[in-house]
């Protein structure tokens, strides 16, 4: 039954996020980015992670984890509202150029590694029956991100975005397949589901679960995408956007983790990528290649949002930058370069920081208008609100175990 459910989900699933309506609509279009970069490799890896972390304690984790990046989301939308019309201005703040000019940086190296990473994961997904050297990764990485570049250089951004529409829908239709699975699972035997919340074992505790857990926010990283869309679409759309997919990838998140509790025990004791793989095959077989499936379409999907937002960067940043197709030339070239020259796995951790203090000095700079003109609405309580969050995404800088590692 549960093997019939699962097909049935991903056939319908697909239909609807793949019809030419939906892939039509502006409003998705837009959210497909942010959306894409949200969910890449992060609901594999979060059911193991949570599970050593917290054990049965894992669906509050995650809604604080989803809270909080709904707290940075909540910053980077009032960025685009404030902050985005006074860099705009003939004489802008030069404390606002400069700390613009410093989070650029940093998400360009954070955006290049990951891109990096994500489809070097790829290709170990796809190569892992058939070899393990790692050069016949490399070049598989480099084929496509050559294509990936290819497709931005001709088509632009819409043509990154018809690549993610297909990557999205595919990814969300067999996760939405297992949480049917999951939910079926756990309705065999609600008896078992409530012994798991009761007697799930935590491995870690203490310090070091609060650093992994503030790590996690990368997990949900992301959403700062739309930010970077603005030569396609206006700062309502964008913020709207931003929002739409922090509220889609949440729900996927809650319901994904407060589902998978029962399954906890069936997990190795140290956290592996693919470990949900071992639970799903349990529950039935048929989940097993979807996954794979899912695994690349993630990677894949991530790599293209990430490349579209880091172009679109580029190409705003750099004035002699004819186009925004040389932006993406420029980040997967990049990205083709750290595949090649360093340990892409090794230098992920210090994306993952860059990632952070990305955040961190965005909210700076919307402290700085905030602190500058009165004008703004609701000025007092921003400022205590996202001054609490600039303290607290300065101690995740240099505090966080970033997820997975």
């Amino acid at each position: 039954m549960i093997a019939i459910a699962v097909v049935l989900t991903v056939v319908v699933a697909a239909a609807a996020l793949l019809r030419p309506g939906l892939r039509a609509s502006p409003r998705w279009r837009a959210t497909v980015t942010p959306l894409a970069s949200i969910i890449g490799s992060g609901f594999l890896v979060v059911t193991p992670l949570l599970a050593a972390v917290v054990g049965s304690w894992a669906p509050v984790a995650m809604a604080g984890v989803v809270a909080v990046a709904h707290w940075v989301g909540a910053a980077m939308r009032l960025v685009i509202a404030e902050v985005e019309p006074r860099l705009e201005k003939t004489d802008p703040s030069r404390i606002l150029v400069d700390l613009d000019r410093l989070s650029r940086l940093l998400l360009s190296f954070a955006y290049v590694v990951s891109v990096a990473f994500y489809l070097r994961l790829m290709s170990s997904f796809v190569l892992r029956s058939v070899t393990d050297d790692p050069r016949a990764a490399q070049v598989l990485t480099t084929m496509v991100l050559v294509g990936i570049g290819a497709v931005g250089w001709r088509r632009g951004l819409h043509g990154l975005e018809a690549l993610e529409e297909v990557a999205v829908g595919i990814k969300l239709s067999i996760i939405a397949s297992l949480v049917v699975a999951l939910l079926a699972f756990d309705l065999g035997d609600p008896g078992a589901v409530v012994d798991a919340y009761r007697t799930a074992q935590i491995e870690w505790g203490g310090w070091d679960a609060v650093r992994v857990l503030a790590g996690m926010l990368l997990v949900v990283q992301g959403f700062e995408t739309s930010r970077y869309l603005g030569a396609h679409y206006d700062a309502p759309t964008r913020i709207a956007s931003m929002r739409r997919a922090q509220l889609i990838s949440a729900a996927i998140y809650l319901v994904f983790v407060a589902l998978s509790v029962r399954v906890f025990d069936a997990l190795p004791s140290t956290v592996q990528e693919t470990a949900i793989l071992d639970v799903a095959g349990e529950m039935t077989v048929v989940l097993v290649p979807l996954l794979v499936v899912a695994a690349v379409a993630s990677q894949l999907s991530a790599a293209i949002a990430d490349t579209a937002g880091g172009g679109e960067m580029l190409a705003g940043a750099i004035p002699r930058m004819s186009s925004a197709g040389v932006g993406y030339v420029a980040v997967t070239g990049s990205a083709v370069a750290v595949v090649w020259l360093a340990d892409v796995f090794a230098i992920v951790s210090l994306a993952s920081r860059a990632f952070a203090a990305y955040y961190l000095v965005a909210t700076m700079m919307l402290l700085v208008v905030l602190i500058r003109d009165r004008s703004v609405p609701r000025r007092t309580a921003r400022l205590a609100g996202f001054g609490t969050l600039a303290v607290l995404l300065g101690l995740v800088v240099v505090f966080a175990i970033p997820a997975g590692s």
